[in-house]
């Protein structure tokens, strides 16, 4: 009888986790074709091309009809502008702690610093943006003499210390996850700490520590609500770091909601959501060829 019910529990439990796991295929899979759906009517309703899409900036949609004109390249290159000077600014500071955290003093790392990087990841959206509006505007407006302070460089520094806690824990696990023989060996060479972390630990946890980095990148391009409060949202390229613009998830947000159903407009803006999905299945590929280049390196 207790082999029978071990034999029930084990066999009730794999339909349990089965069940899930296919519940979220099903709801990926669902999601995916909807915006499909949802995205090509542009093209295929309202007779745009992928070229003028892409690459044109004239973003002038009918509400009413069609006949409008639906180019999101400064969108595009507002999301681009502001994620990477984002990435360029917190990998250095997520690298660093995630060093501290593992190898200058453990200790303190994980009785301070982690819990610190744990509450940033709960931190919603919508204070970012706030302590952003409140507090970095007013500080940039006076450095820079700006009129107001938005500007790509506002929204770049509220997406740096978001994205901080993704970069640096995974970078740590990284690190963590380097071979204690090849610190041993290291040592045993005579090699001193900084030398052992530039020359064989950054290496070795490399491919894990770029995965960090493209999670934060694709949590970066994602982030709608902080970053619309900070870049000023204005319909034009940016000329320099201190120039506002807006980007895809801000028009997204801000429009969506004005919109009818099935207008050119409301297409146009499905159209950009899955160009984000379509971005973040990137994403996901660059990592999981990073993992397996990191795996073949071992």
């Amino acid at each position: 009888m207790d082999v029978l019910n071990k034999i029930k529990k084990e066999y009730l439990g794999r339909a349990v986790v089965t069940t899930f796991g296919l519940f979220i295929i099903i709801l990926t899979l669902t999601i995916g074709a909807f915006l499909f759906y949802k995205g090509i009517a542009t093209f295929t309703v309202h007779g745009h091309t992928v070229f003028e899409f892409l690459f044109s900036s004239n973003w002038k949609p009918a509400e009413i009809g069609q006949g409008g004109k639906v180019g999101a390249a400064i969108f595009i290159v507002g999301s681009i502008t502001i994620s990477g000077l984002a990435l360029l600014i917190s990998t250095p500071f997520s690298i660093a702690a995630a060093l501290f955290m593992t190898e200058i003093s453990p200790n303190l790392g994980r009785k301070i610093l982690q819990p610190a990087v744990e509450i940033f990841v709960g931190i919603p959206s919508v204070v970012y943006g706030w302590v952003g509006l409140t507090i970095l505007l007013p500080a940039l407006t006076k450095a820079f003499h700006l009129p107001y302070g938005y500007s790509v460089l506002a929204g770049a520094i509220v997406l740096s210390v978001m994205i901080f806690p993704t970069i640096a824990s995974v970078s740590a696990d990284a690190i963590r996850g380097v071979a204690p023989e090849y610190k041993e060996a290291s040592y045993g060479l005579g090699s001193t700490r900084w030398q052992l972390i530039l020359k064989v630990i950054l290496p070795s946890a490399m491919p894990g520590i770029l995965t960090g980095i493209v999670l934060g990148l694709a949590r970066a391009f994602g982030e709608a609500l902080a970053v619309a409060m900070v870049i000023g949202k204005m319909q034009a390229f940016p000329k320099n770091i201190l120039s506002p613009t807006t980007n895809l998830t801000s028009v997204i947000t801000v429009d969506m909601g004005n919109t009818t159903t099935g207008s050119e407009w409301n297409d146009a803006l499905w159209s950009m959501a899955l160009l984000l999905l379509i971005i973040s299945f990137l994403f996901i590929v660059i990592i999981r060829i990073t993992g397996r280049l990191g795996a073949n390196k071992r």
